[in-house]
């Protein structure tokens, strides 16, 4: 099965790292560390499906996919003149 997507970010000003999973609204962590952030994100997750397992709500499927990671996105970059080798 696949799994969420995660985003891992470190804004300056928070000065956190902060993940969150697209797919799952208001599912998020934080951390001082990458790895603190992730386990963190990874209980809200666990804490999302069991509310929505107790109040009925539907759990989406995985489907979230970053731009970069979609088909065509490659060679739309490739092809722009700024990204090209001389």
């Amino acid at each position: 099965m696949k799994d969420y997507h995660i985003n891992i970010f470190f804004p300056e000003e928070d000065a956190c790292h902060v993940d969150d999973i697209p797919d799952l609204p208001f599912c998020s962590g934080l951390g001082d560390s990458p790895e603190e952030a992730l386990a963190n994100v990874e209980e809200a997750k666990r804490l999302w499906f069991e509310e929505a397992a107790a109040t009925g709500k539907d759990i989406p499927m995985p489907s979230y996919r970053p731009v970069i990671y979609r088909v065509g996105f490659v060679d739309t970059v490739s092809d722009t003149p700024s990204n090209r080798y001389s």
